[in-house]
């Protein structure tokens, strides 16, 4: 396969995004036009896994040896692969949620486009690239969040806007690092750092490595640099379901990945004091997003409490630094997006249909949306990591991971006593919501007259469709463990 088609899934939903509010279609024309634009995407993008170019395509010469250029690998082919299996559904469910809402052609415009950023994040070469398609990911979501024009969406949206400009600086000081003592900015396991070019700067390489950490880490939602997420879940649920689950904060993880084993390379940085300050930072964040899940009230903001915290379990496994952490990482990358896009399709789906915001509001809701609660249920069970469903897979592989550098290191083993408390966390903030849907006080809404049922197709497809993948991966991980094994040690 020629590597000129690695810009097909790239460009098409980013040109295909920019030209639809050109077309003034109908709106079941443009939902059709829509869905067929993803969907090849999606197909263009799998036949690229299959068929994987041996090499990458230059998109355009910078100067130097500096290239605009895609490339797919094994770690791009994983991210590659969860955009493609999850936008196209999550386009579907948009559909029923938008259909009453206003501006909804210039919604799906961004929305669509950022399926293409996202994609060309995943597809990047090098790291001038990914940095590139990392920032246009900024300016093309923001408009997702500001979209229902309300004071709180445009105070969020300026809130995210502020803190992604500064995790850009961040990123941008180690970007010019790695240009001037780097060999190459292609992204290569193990490292890019020329250590002749080093010297004795180690300290330096350390600090800047902490920098572009929290640089990338912004958009993973990241102790301190946390505050911009639960504030934009003000936007539409199918956007933050993407925030959430695929777009912004798994490509904040997944560049911390690229950073870490591709671009600085783990042998500088294990056992070091930045070592200790980056796990420290990763389980600060999962146990600050833990407390504050069980403390929200609104539904959607629990569960963006939530991600600061599972996407923390992603960056405790990333600095494990070692190929089991990386592993362990991918799995909890891969198993979260599921996850938690199908629990905020639930919560949105409680919107859409009844209007309740809050979790005190949902007592006996279950009764009339049996459907939606009973798929939530799976969901949490699997955030909370109960064995047979696939949140277990990914967390015990991250407390084997930590078992395995405690051996080296005793401090890791804190991060073991971390997981269990936010299991115990994540069971109280889920399990209540379960409890006060399924069983309701006397005289709740769940038993009066109000209207309400369960969504349309629409809506319920993604819905089955992610609880299925939970169940099946928690029954029988073991061939796509396979492949993220095979990936995490560089033969993939």
């Amino acid at each position: 396969m020629s590597s000129v088609y690695l810009v097909l899934p790239v460009v098409l939903p980013i040109l295909g995004g920019a030209v639809m509010p050109l077309l003034h279609l109908p709106e079941k024309q443009r939902n059709v036009f829509l869905e067929i634009l993803i969907l090849v995407t999606s197909v263009l993008a799998a036949l690229c896994v299959l068929r994987r170019p041996k090499e990458g395509f230059i998109l355009f010469h910078l100067t130097g040896n500096l290239d605009f250029a895609l490339r797919l690998d094994g770690l791009g082919s994983v991210f590659v692969c969860l955009v493609a299996f999850l936008w196209p559904l999550a386009t579907l469910y948009a559909f029923e949620y938008m259909r009453h809402e206003e501006r909804t052609t210039s919604f799906f415009s961004f929305y669509t486009m950022t399926c293409g950023v996202t994609m060309g994040i995943a597809m990047a070469e090098n790291l001038v690239t990914m940095y590139l398609f990392y920032e246009l990911l900024t300016l093309v979501s923001v408009y997702l969040v500001m979209h229902p024009m309300t004071k709180k969406a445009l105070h969020a949206s300026r809130v995210y806007l502020y803190y992604s400009i500064g995790g850009a600086a961040f990123a941008f000081v180690a970007l010019v690092f790695v240009i001037i003592f780097g060999g190459t900015t292609d992204f290569v396991m193990g490292g890019v750092l020329d250590m002749s070019r080093v010297g004795d700067n180690i300290t330096i390489v350390q600090i800047v490595y902490l920098l572009a950490f929290w640089g990338f880490g912004v958009k993973a939602a990241v102790f301190p640099f946390q505050g911009w997420l639960p504030q934009a879940s003000v936007a539409p649920t199918p956007v933050t379901a993407l925030l959430h689950a695929v777009a912004v904060v798994k490509s904040g993880a997944f560049a911390v990945m690229r950073l870490t084993y591709y671009c600085f390379g783990t042998e500088l940085i294990r056992g070091t004091w930045v070592h200790f300050v980056v796990m420290s930072i990763a389980m600060l964040s999962i146990l600050y997003g833990s407390t504050m899940a069980v403390k929200e009230t609104h539904f959607k903001r629990r569960l963006a409490f939530s991600t600061i915290s599972n996407l923390s379990y992603i960056l405790l496994g990333v600095t494990m630094m070692s190929p089991q952490g990386l592993l362990a990482g991918m799995a909890h990358l891969v198993f979260h997006a599921f996850m938690k896009i199908g629990a905020f399709f639930c919560a949105g789906a409680v919107l859409h249909q009844s209007g309740k915001t809050y979790v005190d509001e949902l007592n006996g809701l279950a009764k009339k949306m049996p459907f939606v609660f009973t798929t939530f249920v799976v969901f949490g069970l699997s955030l909370i990591g109960i064995p047979a469903f696939a949140g277990f897979i990914s967390k015990w592989n991250i407390a084997a991971s930590a078992m395995e550098l405690g051996n080296e290191y005793p401090f890791a083993y804190g991060a073991v006593a971390v997981l269990l408390y936010s299991a115990l966390m994540t069971a109280v903030y889920v399990l209540t919501v379960a409890v006060r849907a399924w069983f309701p006080d006397q005289g709740s809404v769940g038993e009066s007259k109000e209207e309400i049922t369960d969504p349309n197709w629409e809506m319920k497809l993604p819905l089955g469709i992610f609880t299925a993948a939970v169940l099946i991966w928690g029954l029988g991980s073991e061939p796509l463990m396979q492949i993220l094994r095979a990936v995490a040690h560089g033969v993939f």
